[in-house]
């Protein structure tokens, strides 16, 4: 089942969608998940806003004509190594829609989120484009309960509780480290 939501990624306060020109996009984003129930997460800011730091899924635009699955699989390769046939992740656990600024322009973007699940997996970034390279600075696998306990900016804000209604325990692996 598909769950939809709106919501706004990294807007000031007071500005609404009347005040600008959004560029409109269209993304794919993977939840990818080990067997301790954590989820990969990468560390990144907005290079017009440095200070600015938040955590994200593994993902990003789609190419022109690219299904949002073609378009998951490819980022997971180019984001973390890993490699695999779109139609392994399925149809998408989630959509929704956001509004946020990076590097200077707005964006109005359509995203699915794609649920993968591995034993463990350690990420290479070598796949890197420029942009990525510049503007992430760490990954971490988390679970939801430690997310809500740090106290970080993450998207999408409802991660922790889709997590949750996934099925991910948040006391699984506890005992584990964080690669």
């Amino acid at each position: 089942m598909t769950v939809s939501a709106r919501s706004e990624l990294a807007s000031p306060a007071g500005a609404s969608s009347g005040d600008r020109a959004y560029t409109p996009r269209r993304a794919a984003r993977v939840l990818l998940v080990d067997a301790a129930g954590r989820v990969l997460l990468f560390e990144g800011f907005d290079p017009a806003r440095p200070e600015h730091r938040y955590w994200f899924t593994p993902g990003g635009g789609l190419d022109p004509l690219e299904s949002p699955a073609a378009g998951a699989a490819r980022e997971l390769a180019e984001e973390t190594g890993l490699r695999l046939d779109p139609a392994e992740l399925g149809e998408p656990v989630w959509s929704d829609a956001t509004e946020f600024s990076f590097d200077g322009v707005w964006y109005r973007q359509e995203q699915d989120f794609f649920l993968f699940r591995v034993d463990s997996w350690l990420v290479d970034t070598t796949g890197f484009n420029d942009i990525e390279r510049r503007s992430i600075a760490d990954h971490n696998w988390w679970r939801p309960d430690e997310l809500v306990a740090s106290g970080d900016r993450f998207y999408p804000p409802e991660l922790p509780a889709l997590l949750t209604r996934l099925g991910l325990s948040t006391t699984a692996g506890q005992d584990e480290a964080s690669c």
